[in-house]
């Protein structure tokens, strides 16, 4: 009798705004995505990779970064940012979140998927990952641990310190409009 081994199903949920800025904001580098996504196939069968952006309204500098993200296999998902408020210096304060739109592809996705790779430190995830293995999916998070909330690091199968992966950073910085 022969026996047919399947690789896992794994999908990568990549917040690039929180990647962004932690890489920025620790180390003045940015995410190398190619890097990213070759680890969530590592000897796994990869059934989506989303990368879900921002972008202000009318801005076309992020097209380059959308376009590249794309060439490399994700579904981009974009967003435009939304005028929240002004200070009373008068700075604008933009809004545009997609947790959980990223919770709901997740959810949408769970009866597909083995694995989930989680690109981001934001600990609102905390509680889809805990949703996610308590339907027996395995979830790893991708991130920068400064910039991670613990209960996301203590929740996770696995947790990996982005610039620990060899080549995960580049020196160049993304376009401006993906820094709102």
């Amino acid at each position: 009798m022969q026996y047919v081994v399947h690789k896992p199903r794994v999908g990568l949920f990549i917040d690039t705004q929180n990647l962004y800025h932690s890489a920025r904001d620790l180390l003045d580098r940015t995410v190398n995505f190619e890097t990213l996504l070759d680890l969530a196939k590592a000897d796994r069968e990869l059934v989506h990779a989303i990368a879900y952006t921002v972008e202000k309204d009318g801005e076309s500098t992020s097209r380059p970064f959308i376009y590249k993200l794309s060439a490399l296999g994700y579904k981009v998902r974009r967003m435009t940012l939304s005028l929240h408020h002004m200070t009373d210096s008068g700075k604008a304060i933009w809004e545009g979140n997609w947790d959980m739109g990223m919770v709901a592809d997740m959810v949408r996705l769970i009866d597909h998927l083995d694995i989930v790779v989680l690109g981001s430190g934001d600990g609102d995830f905390t509680d889809i990952v805990e949703v996610l293995q308590e339907r027996g999916k395995r979830v790893e998070v991708i991130s920068f641990r400064e910039h991670t909330a613990q209960k996301l690091i203590d929740a996770a199968d696995k947790f990996t310190h982005l610039p620990d992966l060899d080549e995960a950073l580049m020196p160049a910085r993304l376009p401006k409009a993906l820094n709102p």
